[in-house]
Formats: C-alpha cells, structure tokens, sequence
C-alpha cells in the first residue's frame, strides 16, 4: 500500500523535472510498450475471454446504409472500445515504468543529499559550514 501512496504523491506533487523524465520515457518506450500490450498480454488476455483480437471490440451504434447505386447514404458509427482497453494497458505500463525509474532516482537523489552517509565524501567547504552552524545551534 506504501507504494500506492508514493505514485498518489507522485502523480500529485510531481515537479517539472520529474514531469520531464516521464515524458522522455514515455516516448521513448512507446514502441517498447506497444510491442509489449499488442504481442504478448493482449493475446493471453483475450485467450482467457475466448480468443478475441481487441481492435475488432465494437458496439454499432448505427449501421451503414447502402442506397442500389452503391453510395453510402448514412455512415457507420461504432464505439471501438477495444482499441480503448489496449490504450489503458498501454498507459499503465508506461506509467508504473515512470514511477519506478522515478522513485529509484529520488533515493539516488536522497542518498547524494543524506549529510550523514559516510559513502558520498563531503567537500571541505560544507563541512565547515556544517560545523558552523553547529557551533551557532549549540550557543543558541
């Protein structure tokens, strides 16, 4: 449940930085991703609904009307609902690819920032303002 959290505060409190790397990676995995949604979980899922392609997923709303010339008198209006299901899996996965590569470079961020971490050396000019304003905390 942390991590629903996290991508809430995420989605929420994001900066522009982190909006930018979510753009450059959503584009960037775009081929990746639809590859992904169109070659492998869209055939298993509709394998487990009884062998349906989602592209051809459509409720008709009005049918085509043909007059005996062969012009089309009124047009075929149909809601392709299963191009929007491919497009939700499509976003999901870019989305939680983001939050993750997001999430692991806030904690490089963090770990860089952390004053107390022995592993990142301190340049000498902040260590002695660090030390002075311990000295100017402990007089107050």
């Amino acid at each position: 449940m942390r991590i629903f959290k996290e991508f809430k505060e995420f989605a929420i409190k994001g900066n522009m930085f982190d909006m930018a790397i979510g753009i450059i990676i959503g584009v960037a995995f775009n081929k990746i991703v639809s590859s992904l949604v169109n070659d492998l979980i869209l055939p298993a899922f509709s394998l487990i609904i009884g062998s349906v392609n989602f592209q051809n997923l459509t409720i008709v709303l009005q049918n085509e009307i043909i007059d005996n010339t062969g012009k089309v008198v009124q047009e075929l209006v149909v809601v392709k609902y299963g191009n929007f299901i491919q497009g939700l899996f499509d976003f999901f996965i870019i989305a939680i690819t983001v939050f993750i590569v997001i999430k692991t470079f806030n904690k490089l961020r963090k770990k860089a920032e952390d004053e107390k971490d022995a592993t990142v050396s301190t340049p000498k000019d902040i260590e002695l303002l660090s030390e002075i304003r311990d000295l100017i905390k402990e007089k107050k």
